[in-house]
């Protein structure tokens, strides 16, 4: 069983036809003659598509069958905001209280509700962890922690509530987390497995997170965020850097994990896709169907899903990839290999599900 979630939002609308060109198919390089990837470069995944060359450090994942490709994914919506389609996403619905992942932690996994059972690796919470049992927001540990009086500070905070039998057991995982937290020094930290992080936030984040998970403070959710994928203009020059980013920090993360991979689902998402055909601007627009990656423990690894094709018939709207696989049906499989019972019907309420094999 997996232990905990880890998700991975690319804000922006990530470009599927990019990440994993569909390079058996004519039609998609007619309508970008300037932006395919060629079969050439695209490293194969299976007859139809390809992994692009930036995302290199994500090619033995996919041979060792821990990663899963889940191309032409999207929500039923059809709205080109950006703000409304991470909303909607986030909260897993429309006309729902909360964040998917905030009922998943508060009523469908096994979660303690500890006080580290859900980070958020940034600035802000995300919208899919609202009304978890209790998250955090951190850029660093140090931005965990109570200072120089920590001891003291726990140990007062035990002693406060030790003889309330609401808050008593609260108190203790506070004081226990307060504890394993002073302990961790980002300086001393060594990853294993031969992982190299870079140094950019994406990076950065993830050497934490595995030093997190190592530290066993209870994690079971995290979120973290790699954004700039708004590609209208000159998009090669967006994406690469960021695809660099995100593969050689996945990759990192996963070797940095060895046997702990085992018992960790990392999922990759993003609001929407873009349009099939190149803009003017030597870039793509809103669209619809983008991909989603699925890593870690129990993953039925290739790419998985109807792909519904690039032909005029087959695209959506003013020239989008039709959504063929809704992304509640790639969560729920991850979310049924966690420890607890999957309660579908209170962490995706109104959707009927038909979870994706993977």
């Amino acid at each position: 069983m997996l232990k905990t979630l880890v998700v991975v939002f690319l804000r922006g609308g990530a470009d599927g036809l990019t990440l994993v060109p569909p390079v058996g198919d004519d039609d998609y390089h007619r309508a970008r003659p300037r932006l395919a990837v060629g079969a050439r470069e695209a490293i194969a995944l299976d007859g139809a598509f390809g992994l692009h060359p930036k995302l290199a450090p994500l090619e033995r994942l996919y041979r060792d069958g821990v990663l899963a490709v889940v191309p032409a994914c999207g929500s039923e919506d059809d709205t080109r905001s950006h703000f409304e389609a991470q909303d909607l996403i986030e909260r897993g619905g429309t006309d729902v209280a909360g964040g998917w992942l905030g009922r998943w932690l508060r009523r469908g996994s096994a979660s303690s509700g500890g006080a580290l059972a859900a980070v958020a690796f940034g600035t802000a919470l995300p919208e899919s962890l609202r009304g978890a049992p209790g998250a955090t927001v951190v850029r660093t540990f140090e931005g965990l922690g109570l200072g120089a009086d920590a001891g003291r500070l726990a140990r007062e905070l035990a002693r406060l509530y030790e003889d309330d039998p609401l808050l008593a057991e609260s108190a203790r995982d506070a004081e226990d987390a307060l504890r394993r937290l002073a302990s961790l020094r980002e300086s001393d930290y060594r990853p294993e497995g031969g992982a190299v992080y870079g140094t950019d936030d994406f990076a950065l984040a993830l050497r934490r997170m595995a030093q997190l998970l190592k530290a066993g403070v209870g994690l079971e959710a995290a979120c973290l965020d790699l954004p700039g994928w708004d590609t209208h203009f000159v998009q090669d020059t967006a994406m690469d850097p960021l695809m660099l980013r995100l593969g050689s920090g996945l990759a990192a993360f996963c070797a940095d994990l060895g046997p702990r991979l085992a018992e960790t689902g990392i999922v990759v998402m993003t609001e929407f896709g873009r349009r099939v055909y190149e803009n003017a601007s030597l870039g793509t627009d809103h669209g619809r169907g983008g991909v989603m990656f699925i890593l870690g423990g129990g993953v039925r690894g290739g790419v998985h899903g109807r792909w519904p094709g690039l032909g005029e018939s087959a695209l959506e709207g003013p020239g989008d990839v039709a959504v063929a696989q809704n992304y509640r049906d790639v969560l729920a499989p991850v979310l049924s290999r966690h420890a607890g019972a999957f309660a579908p019907e209170k962490v995706f309420p109104g959707y009927a599900l038909r979870p994706l094999a993977i």
